[in-house]
């Protein structure tokens, strides 16, 4: 069966593909000829992953899914959640994020965070289905590492010693909210 992850991210592609079950077909937005960016107005994680899979699900009536990923920080109240790609402004700049995030961590007497990843799925019925993952942690005050992406640098995930970016990519993949929340979504796929 014929599955669309709704992203044009080739990398992510081929991590999903090693590990899909036997008997799916993975394909991305690329290889379905979309190439126009999917709207992404929801105010959780939650809304911007189902708005993703439900954008392409009415398009090609196919099985998709989407995820969302955002960092959520106690002190700010949730901050930046879903503008965590554009934190410091629509250029989606990993470096300036960090630095506005850490600026406005200054005088926080709490710097506890969350990483929550969320994927949508809907089915060929166009059923809706849900899996989060999360990875509880702190942020540094200064960046350490240079691996990974995004706020990995100043991410330190509960009971490590390590930032995401001093980790090596397998380990990150291993403990990650992403891979959390995505071997669910393939627990799930299996017994279907």
């Amino acid at each position: 069966m014929q599955i669309c992850f709704a992203s044009h991210n080739e990398n992510k592609l081929r991590e999903i593909q090693q590990i899909i079950p036997a008997g799916f077909e993975l394909v991305g937005l690329d290889q379905l000829g979309v190439i126009e960016e999917i709207p992404e107005t929801g105010n959780t994680l939650e809304e911007n992953s189902e708005q993703k899979a439900v954008f392409v699900f009415r398009k090609f009536e196919i099985p998709v899914f989407a995820d969302d990923t955002g960092l959520e920080v106690k002190f700010l109240k949730g901050q930046p959640g879903v503008y965590s790609a554009r934190y410091a402004g629509a250029q989606r700049n990993s470096e300036d994020n960090m630095n506005l995030l850490l600026e406005n961590l200054r005088d926080a007497t709490d710097r506890s965070a969350c990483f929550k990843s969320v994927i949508t799925y809907i089915n060929a019925k166009g059923n809706v289905f849900q899996f989060v993952g999360k990875m509880e942690g702190e942020i540094i005050e200064e960046k350490k590492g240079k691996g990974g992406f995004g706020y990995d640098p100043i991410f330190k995930p509960t009971s490590y010693n390590q930032t995401f970016a001093e980790m090596s990519s397998s380990d990150k993949n291993e403990i990650s909210h992403r891979a959390r929340a995505f071997r669910k979504f393939i627990d799930y796929l299996a017994v279907q």
